[in-house]
């Protein structure tokens, strides 16, 4: 209760070493987040019962009920992260959320595998993505510019985006090829945003929330390049 009203010192504050290492912890519990998710995600498509459950929850209202629940699940991981100084409350959030982001992931994966009867499609997506994520990252730290302002501009698109998705559930009519391009476009902003945020947002002791929403980002442009690649002949 007491480190509660320490000051916090942002990374931009800080010596180059002290900054360099809290990237390092950064993107280590990123890299650890996607092992997880993956570890999770392996446990899930092992129970009939589980995948079963989630392909039935993409069904009209049943696929924007999960989605509000999904949404609610982000937004108390992310403040508690970012609320809190406790480590071990910080690392539940963001476990939580993995878990969450896996479970929904279930029926793009299993359906993914079963197009190809292989592993083929989501291999070529991971590698595409991260290469993405890692190319898009670099921009902030060799430009070293504060992007905070795209802010404004990718809460309207992910507004857009919301109202098309309760309109595709709703309507029964496919988005598309073009809006997951035009997702994978709002998820590249989202990674240029967050990754700016870790030096003109965040203390040198927030590694965990800012790796929270950097993972967040990464897995949001994995689901729209995942998409355009079983949309192809």
């Amino acid at each position: 209760m007491e480190n509660s009203f320490e000051p916090k010192v942002l990374v931009a504050q800080v010596s180059e070493t002290d900054r360099i290492a809290f990237y390092k912890k950064t993107y280590a519990h990123v890299a650890g987040g996607v092992l997880l998710f993956v570890l999770f995600e392996y446990l899930f498509l092992q129970s009939a019962t589980i995948v079963e459950f989630a392909l039935s929850m993409t069904q009209g209202y049943k696929w924007l009920l999960l989605l509000g629940g999904f949404m609610l699940i982000t937004n108390y991981a992310e403040s508690t992260a970012l609320k809190t100084s406790d480590k071990n409350l910080q690392y539940l959030a963001y476990s939580g959320y993995i878990f969450a982001e896996a479970f929904i992931f279930i029926p793009l994966i299993y359906i993914a595998i079963s197009y190809t009867n292989n592993l083929d499609v989501i291999k070529q997506a991971g590698i595409v993505t991260l290469a993405l994520f890692v190319g898009i990252s670099s921009i902030v730290f060799i430009t070293k510019k504060d992007f905070s302002f795209i802010r404004a501009g990718l809460s309207v698109g992910f507004f857009i985006a919301i109202g098309l998705i309760i309109a595709g559930a709703l309507f029964g009519f496919n988005l598309g090829l073009w809006f997951s391009v035009g997702m994978c476009v709002l998820a590249a902003g989202s990674i240029l945003y967050q990754t700016s945020n870790l030096v003109n947002k965040f203390s040198t002791d927030d590694y965990i929330p800012a790796a929270l929403g950097l993972f967040a980002s990464l897995m949001l442009l994995f689901w729209y390049v995942l998409q355009i690649f079983m949309s192809r002949d």
